[in-house]
């Protein structure tokens, strides 16, 4: 069996620490840095740093951050936002990363992640794809953070990019972030059995029984903000109700 993860997020703007309800509404919760360094000791498998503002800004990630929140860690990052090129992934990767997230850049130009996948290997290459629901029962695609909505389907979006070399999904439903709803079990359910890589789930976790119901529709790992910045439930009290339910975790 498989090791399942338990994966934190930083959504970062200016420097700090941000969280919203589905996208939008940002409120402060504290500095990148601090979190890591907390969640490191908690027992988190790994942290995903992702930049919300650098697409919409046209700007590249804050190396400066990704450096500071690299030294509070002894567990693999990856980190997304802004990444349009070679050239800035390499730039992560050289600040700090061990994976790196892309979303609009590959959605404008999915060639990219042939390039990213071909440079630097299938497992440093983590596609984000952000999707809500859409009134044909199905689901679209967003790209900027949410913003813009896009002809691409997840599942067939998620099919392409596995072809495409990418190594692991961060699929995030943008209907569910920040509620504390749970998880999308259905979208997840039908984006893990397309593909054979890698399914993150996101958006909604509040409960540790929330993080179980996604690893049972198929992902791999799941990750958590609000949860953990808010202090709901801690990654430790989370990795023993998993464990007490039969979940291959590390302690």
């Amino acid at each position: 069996m498989l090791t399942r993860r338990l994966i934190p997020c930083l959504d970062t703007r200016g420097g700090r620490v941000v969280k919203g309800r589905r996208f939008v509404d940002l409120r402060d919760a504290g500095l990148p840095a601090e979190l890591a360094r907390r969640y490191d000791e908690d027992g988190a498998d790994e942290l995903i740093l992702l930049d919300i503002t650098a697409t919409p800004e046209g700007r590249a990630n804050a190396l400066a951050t990704v450096r500071t929140v690299r030294d509070a860690l002894t567990i693999p990052l990856t980190v997304g936002g802004g990444v349009r090129s070679i050239a800035d992934a390499e730039a992560l990767l050289t600040a700090g990363a061990d994976k790196v997230a892309v979303n609009t850049a590959a959605l404008a130009d999915p060639g990219l992640l042939d390039a990213l996948a071909g440079q630097f290997g299938s497992q440093c290459v983590v596609l984000a794809i952000d999707a809500a629901a859409w009134p044909d029962g199905g689901w679209r695609v967003f790209a900027r953070s949410g913003s813009e909505v896009t002809a691409r389907a997840p599942v067939e979006w998620a099919t392409e990019a596995e072809q495409r070399g990418a190594g692991e999904i961060l699929l995030t439903s943008i209907d569910r972030d920040g509620t504390g709803e749970g998880f999308d079990l259905v979208l997840l359910d039908a984006v893990s059995r397309r593909i054979r890589l890698p399914v993150i789930a996101s958006g909604g976790a509040s409960r540790a029984d929330h993080c179980l119901m996604a690893l049972e529709a198929g992902a791999d790992a799941v990750l958590a903000a609000s949860m953990f910045h808010d202090n709901a439930v801690s990654l430790r009290q989370v990795k023993r109700f998993l464990a007490s339910h039969g979940v291959e975790i590390r302690p």
